[in-house]
């Protein structure tokens, strides 16, 4: 199987890589399990001090790989590993399930993740980049929230997340619409903590900060302040009930089939 993350540690900071470069580091189900491995071992990395999480080429993440739609369109797998015949109401990972850990795990880590965010974070990739702390995006970084184009509603730990960030109408027609926002509206709305050139850079720059403060303090301020958030846990089986009534529905079987098929959707009105 083809390397999906790569991981360096150097004086106490991880730089953390997606390299999938080809792909715009899409979310397919190595990617998946490439992540949830990575956040579990840096949990038990001694000596840690800060993580940076970027991806390689053109883009963060582009979301959930195009592969995965056209599995959900033949067979109405979920698009992660074990396809149809995983529950995803189901606590596999504390709170979490399966491609919720993707994401959470780095909000589980005990000390501060940043994200270098540049080209796309769409979909299951602009959740990635709200499982780190904080966000250093590109200027022409563009964002979505894009499930509701496939029928499908954010499912990998975002809503508890952008709860505590962004104003109730703002996250609302951020939803429904799956529109892309720029880096600069992202700043605006309180998804981006910084604008940067080069955030990569910055973020190394601010993690080799953080790594020469008191380990003890960090890792106390990451418990203290992570207790200020929304109660995940009612949030996050939320997500998956949600998603699991949606996945393999007509309506959003034809989401699907319309988006590849590059034509209008035709949906039915719920009963």
């Amino acid at each position: 199987m083809e390397q999906r993350v790569s991981i360096s540690i150097a004086d106490g900071v991880a730089d953390v890589r997606l390299v999938r470069a080809d792909k715009m580091n899409a979310l397919d189900a190595a990617m998946f399990e490439a992540l949830v491995d990575a956040s579990d071992r840096l949990s038990r990395e001694k000596g840690l001090r800060a993580v940076v999480l970027s991806g390689e080429g053109r883009a963060f993440c582009a979301g959930l790989d195009m592969g995965r739609f056209a599995a959900m369109n033949e067979n109405g797998g979920n698009g992660i590993p074990g396809g149809e015949k995983r529950d995803l109401t189901l606590r596999t990972h504390g709170l979490a399930n399966f491609p919720q850990a993707a994401v959470w795990g780095w909000r589980q880590l005990p000390v501060p993740v940043i994200a270098a965010v540049h080209g796309v974070a769409f979909g299951g990739g602009f959740q990635l980049a709200l499982g780190a702390d904080i966000r250093l995006l590109a200027p022409d970084a563009r964002m979505s929230i894009m499930e509701i184009k496939w029928g499908l509603v954010p499912d990998m730990a975002g809503t508890p997340i952008l709860a505590s960030l962004v104003r109730d109408d703002i996250l609302r027609e951020l939803t429904y619409t799956g529109r892309i926002f720029s880096a600069q509206e992202a700043l605006s709305y309180g998804l981006a903590s910084r604008i940067c050139d080069n955030p990569r850079a910055a973020a190394l720059e601010m993690a080799r900060e953080i790594a020469g403060k008191s380990p003890d303090a960090i890792r106390a301020a990451k418990r203290m302040l992570s207790k200020l958030s929304v109660d995940p846990g009612p949030a996050l089986l939320a997500e998956s009930i949600e998603q699991q009534k949606l996945i393999g529905s007509p309506n959003q079987t034809e989401a699907v089939r319309a988006n590849l098929e590059k034509r209008a959707p035709k949906f039915v009105d719920p009963d």
